[in-house]
């Protein structure tokens, strides 16, 4: 891949913005028990993630300073001089507009708002304020990327379903051990920037202690669409013996005097999101 191209590309965050768009898709495929156009679904999926690559950029530019000091962030483009803040800002504002024009334009009006919605929270109100405002920051600011779900829900059924925030319900409640498993990893980078991460302002053994209670609330609302019915068996089943892995790791996590589950705690949460929504989708098709 060309240099230039792979420092654009990497200034989406693609990793984050792939992830994004899975959750969007099976939000987009449990709004209907028969499929979407896949025109439709192809075109929400691209505005979505043209709209989450832009806020992904912005929060690079934003934290562009705290990134180049930062040993987890340090070789991202801006910090190693390959895009400048401008050159990145022009980009950013390009896909953001083309994004949010797809949407306006070939999927609908209320999934086009609450993406830029998204964005907004995500790459401003989170970045500029939360980040550095609260140690509840990924707590408030995780609602922003909860969205994804819900919007591809948004885009195939143009309203609001209160099944579909129950998709963003389990994002939200799943964030908070997911994000702090990594700060306590990486809590050094944070406490040299001074971002107020809850590792650094609490102590590790209190956000571990917050990861075993936030993980069983995640396993508490994950239960939920089996509850509503939107569900079946092989959903909660599922769910159950998802949750009790992250359970597990987060006990392991409470009881390492040398913090080394804390990285692979974090890495169990990327799967765990990927294989609950999965669940939802093949339970969807068998029920």
């Amino acid at each position: 891949m060309n240099s230039t191209i792979k420092n654009y590309y990497e200034l989406c965050k693609p990793n984050v913005v792939l992830m994004m768009l899975i959750c969007a898709f099976v939000g987009s495929l449990l709004a209907s028990k028969t499929m979407a156009p896949l025109s439709l679904i192809g075109l929400s999926m691209l505005g979505i993630g043209l709209c989450a690559s832009s806020a992904a950029a912005i929060n690079q530019i934003i934290d562009r300073k705290a990134d180049a000091n930062m040993s987890r962030t340090e070789n991202r483009p801006i910090p190693q001089g390959e895009i400048s803040p401008l050159k990145a800002s022009i980009f950013a504002l390009f896909l953001g507009f083309l994004g949010a024009a797809i949407l306006v334009l070939y999927v609908n009006t209320l999934t086009a708002l609450l993406t830029l919605g998204s964005l907004i929270g995500y790459a401003f109100v989170y970045t500029v304020y939360l980040k550095r405002a609260t140690p509840q920051n990924i707590v408030i600011g995780g609602l922003a990327g909860a969205a994804p779900p819900l919007l591809g829900w948004t885009a195939v059924t143009n309203s609001v379903d209160p099944n579909s925030l129950l998709l963003v319900l389990i994002i939200f409640a799943w964030t908070p051990p997911h994000f702090w498993a990594l700060a306590i990893h990486r809590r050094d980078d944070y406490a040299k920037e001074n971002i107020p991460m809850l590792p650094v302002t609490h102590g590790i053994q209190f956000t571990k202690l917050q990861i075993i209670l936030y993980t069983i609330i995640m396993i508490l609302v994950s239960i939920l669409p089996f509850v509503v019915m939107m569900s079946g068996l092989f959903y909660l089943i599922s769910a159950l013996i998802l949750g009790s892995i992250f359970l597990y790791y987060s006990l392991a996590l409470y009881f390492d005097e040398k913090n080394e589950y804390a990285f692979p705690t974090f890495i169990y949460s990327i799967y765990y999101i990927f294989l609950i929504f999965a669940a939802l989708l093949i339970d969807h098709y068998l029920i």
